[in-house]
Order: structure tokens, then sequence, then C-alpha cells
């Protein structure tokens, strides 16, 4: 099996709901996600999937949350709490998507971490 990992940063606002405590308030981080792909096969030029295609798969993602208050965007704003965990489900699912119609399915998602500080992620896998 291999592996490889691109990541990415943005800087965003958010605040939390139904949540006591300073995380209620609006604030910012800089985040960083990190994706990792996963799969058995390479491509004819021994790669699971070019690192600058990763990037790319990624970028609209990124530039949708880049400096915006996450919840006042879609599915952040009644739907999803802003959270790391559901940031990370977020970007889990839309690289998904995208990689499964990229390389008919010979690359997937594996996981998604995403760090709000130096020292605080979460992670989703599926």
């Amino acid at each position: 099996m291999f592996e490889v990992t691109v990541e990415a940063g943005f800087s965003s606002g958010h605040y939390l709901r139904n949540y006591r405590g300073k995380c209620e308030n609006p604030h910012g981080h800089n985040y960083k996600v990190y994706v990792t792909l996963i799969g058995e096969k390479l491509d004819d030029t021994g790669l699971l999937l070019d690192f600058k295609l990763l990037k790319q798969v990624m970028r609209p993602t990124v530039e949708y949350l880049d400096h915006r208050m996450i919840n006042e965007l879609e599915p952040f704003v009644t739907e999803l709490n802003p959270s790391a965990e559901n940031l990370a489900k977020y970007f889990f699912d839309q690289t998904s998507t995208q990689l499964h119609e990229m390389t008919n399915g010979r690359v997937r998602v594996k996981d998604c971490t995403i760090y709000e500080t130096d020292t605080s992620f979460a992670r989703y896998y599926a």
C-alpha cells in the first residue's frame, strides 16, 4: 500500500455555537490541513498521485475558506458547527469526491488532519 501526504494552510475566523467558553466568541486561526492519500497501484510514472495534482484538488476548498468567517459559509451556516473535527471531515469529503473522479477510484483519501494551533488538531478518516 502506498501513501502520500500534502499540507496546505489558510487563515479563517469562526466561533462555536452551543459552546460555553472563549471559543463561543468570534476568533481566528492559522489552520494547517494535511490530506493523506492511499492506494495499491502507482501510475505509469511510478506515482500514487503527483503532489502538484493533490494541491490542485485541495486548492478550491482552501480558497473557499481562506480569510473568511467560516460560520458564514455553507455548510457551516446552520448545518455544521465549524469545529476542527467538522472541518477535517469537510476537507475529507471535498477531496474524496474530486479524487474518485480523477483517478477512477485507484486513489482514495485515507485521512484528513487539520491543525487549529501548533499543538491541537483533529483527524477524520472513514
